[in-house]
């Protein structure tokens, strides 16, 4: 049985989970935004308590690798990658998109008929962060930032429902007027991260410890604040 730390740092809401074989037996939630930095270790801490259970007592940790948030990655990330150091276990990751997919699922916001799923993870104005994936979670398209415009994803929607979900899909509800298009928003979630994770652990898709980096889609751009700090 593979017991796995889950943790989701990539967009505003926080989230850490612990898998048993599968299934989710212990969850922690933080819809506040910013929060990664400060909760993300407690949180962890109290999954792992609850169960009665030490790093050392886990078979592997999963995070989310992105895209998303630069700063909640990188917590993300730096928390999961020494929890591997500390307790000499191996390092999973997960797409954001594709725990998006699967968190459809576990919400059972998929309509009937689905021809496609579109994860979108907000970035700015009209701009998201997407592909385009099937129902059951294969991704057909690149991961890559998209302004979205009246014209978006038309091939898709011409061939039956589509189902956009994500931070950033409620956005493009008034651009993608289509019949054929559905709407939820929703977070990643570390609960639809365990059966991602459990199939990349008995597949042994192991991540470099040292070497792992999340993968921020765009380039991070420091900026000189305007406030006069002295």
């Amino acid at each position: 049985m593979a017991r796995i730390l889950l943790i989701e740092t990539a967009t505003a809401r926080l989230s850490t989970a612990l898998s048993e074989d599968g299934t989710v037996t212990a969850f922690r939630v933080c819809d506040e935004p910013r929060m990664q930095a400060s909760l993300t270790a407690p949180y962890v801490q109290e999954v792992l308590q609850e169960k009665g259970l030490s790093v050392k007592d886990l078979d592997a940790v999963c995070v989310g690798r992105g895209p998303g948030s630069y700063t909640g990655l990188r917590v993300g990330v730096s928390t999961a990658k020494g929890l591997c150091f500390g307790g000499g276990i191996p390092l999973l990751s997960v797409g954001t998109l594709d725990t998006l997919v699967s968190e459809a699922h576990r919400l059972g916001v998929v309509p009937e008929g689905c021809r496609y799923i579109v994860p979108m993870v907000d970035a700015r104005r009209m701009e998201v962060y997407t592909a385009v994936f099937t129902p059951d979670g294969q991704q057909l398209t690149e991961t890559e930032p998209v302004v979205v415009d009246a014209s978006g994803f038309e091939a898709q929607l011409a061939e039956g429902p589509v189902l956009f979900i994500g931070d950033g899909a409620l956005k493009c509800r008034e651009v993608l007027t289509s019949g054929n298009a559905f709407f939820a928003e929703a977070y990643p979630d570390a609960r639809a991260m365990a059966p991602l994770a459990e199939v990349a652990y008995n597949e042994k898709r192991f991540e470099d410890v040292a070497y792992f980096e999340p993968f921020y889609l765009k380039d991070f751009v420091a900026t000189v604040s305007r406030k006069k700090l002295f």
